[in-house]
């Protein structure tokens, strides 16, 4: 056979193989739309793998026409060789898009834009990561795949393969961190502890998980900044989910008041507020003195939202309308300072003392002063109370008091005396 061929005929056996490779990709895609005519969604995400699906038919077909149109050996080997390596590249690409086209197709079927999307957020966030898996797993055995097309490789990869424990280990050190962090990002995706969407209150930011990947995480801070983490961090640190179960919230608006607060006005204002807006979603919605130290009372309202979003706005409503209402309609019940000067407490008059009835009790009065600490201190002749525990200032206690002090030196000396005598 190989003697009726001419040197024209490997192109025209190209030409054709690559329009056949054109028609084919076609008729499969129509296809595959007809056969789905009922997803709509179909139609735009099945354009990422037209141009992958038309690449590997084409070379599919041009293989196959070199094949029947030139001989082994010399230019052919190398062509197909570049040829082959483009094949698996396409191949790969259609696989990824293959991929993408699935997820596009499974996501779909769950809305997040509902208001129980707590299923539809947990499927996308699996859907997102096993799909960037399956993709770093193609883009690896593509590459792998081509490296084994060279012979110098293949006993490469021979030599390599006796030293495969070695090398596992060194590996294994050397990326250490990165596969801790890809695990983490694993077990996030699949134990359900955080989904995309979820509301999130990491090292005191308030925000939604934006991205998560096999590394990081990126939450999505409510003033538009973006805080990008490590997956460890969601497995080793203490962090508050808000919408775990259910995106329903509660939260507190406090008060520190006077003592005047008209409570049952408040409660009567607050309801006032609550039924005017469809902030609250009538579950939770009361108000409680829950502090009355310090000179304040402190006022606490309870409500309840369907959401983060909407208890932050409820909570600045109920702030504004109650400060509002406490200005104009009962201003003495704002926190007040008070200040009580303290006067001074009248001087205590001495007591008089009594007069000398005669002259005697006034020299028995005389003979009885004494000097403590170099000061004279009279004696007095009635006893006041409070000084009836004293040694000093009357009668009663200047007596009370000899009977500490001791015989004296007079009577040392009398003892001298007589012992001298008898001897």
């Amino acid at each position: 056979m190989q003697e009726f061929l001419t040197p024209a005929m490997p192109f025209l056996a190209m030409t054709l193989a690559v329009a056949a490779g054109l028609v084919l990709s076609w008729l499969i895609r129509k296809t595959v739309l007809r056969l789905n005519r009922r997803r709509p969604e179909l139609q735009s995400t099945s354009r990422v793998a037209r141009l992958p699906l038309r690449l590997a038919l084409c070379l599919i077909g041009v293989r196959i026409a070199l094949a029947l149109t030139t001989d082994d050996g010399g230019w052919r080997s190398a062509v197909d060789h570049l040829l082959l390596i483009a094949l698996m590249g396409s191949l790969a690409w259609l696989a990824v898009a293959v991929l993408l086209i699935v997820e596009a197709l499974v996501l779909s079927r769950y809305s997040v834009d509902v208001a129980d999307n707590r299923r539809a957020r947990r499927l996308r966030t699996q859907m997102i990561l096993a799909r960037r898996i399956a993709v770093a797993l193609i883009v690896v055995l593509a590459v792998g795949s081509v490296m084994l097309t060279f012979p110098a490789i293949q006993a490469l990869g021979a030599g390599l393969l006796a030293s495969a424990g070695v090398i596992s280990i060194v590996a294994g050190l050397a990326a250490q961190t990165s596969l801790v962090n890809v695990f983490a990002g694993m077990q996030l995706a699949f134990t359900d502890a955080i989904r995309v969407d979820d509301v999130v209150v990491v090292q005191k930011e308030w925000g939604r998980i934006e991205e998560i990947t096999l590394t990081y995480v990126v939450v999505h801070i409510w003033d538009d900044r973006r805080l990008i983490l490590p997956s460890t961090y969601f497995t080793t640190t203490p962090f508050e989910n808000w919408t775990r179960r259910q995106s329903e919230v509660m939260g507190t608006v406090e008060f520190d008041l006077d003592w005047r607060a008209p409570i049952e006005d408040m409660r009567a204002e607050l309801r006032t507020v609550l039924d005017g807006t469809a902030l609250w979603d009538e579950r939770v919605g009361i108000l409680q003195i829950t502090d009355a130290t310090g000179g304040y009372v402190r006022v606490r309202i309870l409500v309840s939202a369907a959401d983060s979003a909407a208890l932050f706005d409820l909570r600045c409503l109920i702030r504004e309308a109650m400060v509002t209402f406490l200005q104009q309609g009962h201003p003495e019940s704002l926190p007040h300072m008070r200040w009580e000067p303290v006067q001074p407490a009248p001087a205590r008059a001495m007591p008089r003392q009594p007069a000398v009835e005669s002259s005697a009790s006034s020299e028995s009065v005389k003979s009885s002063e004494t000097v403590e600490s170099g000061r004279p201190v009279h004696a007095r002749q009635q006893s006041d109370p409070q000084d009836s525990q004293l040694f000093t200032g009357s009668v009663e206690a200047i007596e009370r008091s000899r009977a500490f002090t001791g015989p004296g030196e007079e009577v040392f000396e009398d003892r001298d005396k007589t012992l001298s005598a008898r001897s």
